[in-house]
């Protein structure tokens, strides 16, 4: 073999051509494989969540007379949402719901979340199962439950009148605000328990050695070292709650009853019977942009109370 060819054979394949020299960037650059491996599960979600969002968003500006719909761009549906009490008075009905159900919902399962991650040594995945147990069934059905147990010739009605305690049965058990926060409360419970225990599994137990032997007692210790470090995992959990709650319209229907309807209500009634969909639109868009807005308030300010107990 010649010396022409023995230099030749010298040169490694991938030095020469733009297609060896784009694969050896491609492999060398993490960014690039990246962005390659996330590309699928991108355009899925562009496809499925942010095309029609900004649909919606387009949707919003328009106006529909029933069967017409005006494709001028206009504020008009905006306007009609600020001079009208009736979305505003729900809006907050909806939120105070939403807040009441995070609230109860994260102070019935930080309790549990902590027995399982602190004193539950063996069969921890029992428990987490029997947790998630309700959520093996429809949510449709757990909705349907409740409104036996607190109808008026339910579980609680029948119970309380077998015992003597009452001579008719309630009547302001179902129907009401209260119905819809307790029967949202058990239905997101699950999504409350799961992140604080993650959280609370999380906290390393030397930590809590070290605060006894400097001093502090068990609820000193508590609200020094472990309620601190256990935050990221209420925020979670109180984020995934209220965001969900508040556009909640399947519970109100079922138990709420007038006084117990939620935004969803107005939003799937403009859209199912009024045939405005731009109002609706419009009310969606509202809505979203004031629930986010509340929970990056909750999350600066929860991080800040975080920083001053600790």
């Amino acid at each position: 073999m010649s010396d022409g060819a023995l230099a030749a054979s010298a040169v490694p394949p991938a030095a020469g051509g733009w297609r060896s020299r784009w694969r050896r960037g491609y492999l060398q650059s993490e960014a690039i494989r990246g962005w390659c491996l996330s590309l699928p599960a991108l355009s899925f979600v562009v496809a499925a969540l942010a095309v029609p969002l900004a649909l919606l968003v387009l949707f919003s500006f328009w106006t529909q007379d029933y069967v017409t719909l005006d494709t001028d761009l206009t504020l008009a549906n905006y306007e009609k949402i600020a001079q009208r009490t009736i979305y505003l008075t729900v809006f907050l009905r909806s939120v105070l719901i939403a807040g009441l159900v995070t609230l109860l919902t994260v102070l019935l399962a930080y309790p549990l979340a902590y027995y399982v991650a602190f004193d539950v040594s063996r069969h921890k995945m029992v428990w987490l199962v029997l947790i998630t147990l309700p959520f093996w069934t429809s949510y449709l059905l757990r909705v349907f439950a409740w409104k036996i147990i607190l109808g008026y010739d339910g579980v609680v009605n029948s119970g309380l009148a077998w015992l003597g305690l009452i001579d008719e049965p309630l009547s302001f058990l179902l129907y009401n605000p209260f119905a819809v926060v307790l029967t949202l409360a058990h239905a997101w419970a699950a999504f409350a328990i799961l992140p604080i225990y993650v959280s609370l599994e999380k906290i390393d137990r030397s930590l809590l050695e070290a605060a006894t032997d400097l001093g502090d007692g068990p609820l000193r210790r508590f609200w020094r070292v472990t309620f601190p470090l256990s935050m990221p995992g209420v925020i979670a959990a109180a984020i995934v709650i209220f965001i969900p709650t508040v556009g909640d319209y399947v519970t109100p229907t079922l138990v709420g009853g007038p006084s117990g309807l939620m935004i969803a209500n107005l939003i799937q009634t403009q859209f199912s019977k009024a045939n405005d969909w731009p109002l609706g639109a419009a009310l969606s868009i509202a809505s979203m942009l004031t629930v986010t807005l509340i929970a990056c308030l909750f999350v600066w300010f929860s991080k800040r109370a975080t920083a001053r107990i600790a």
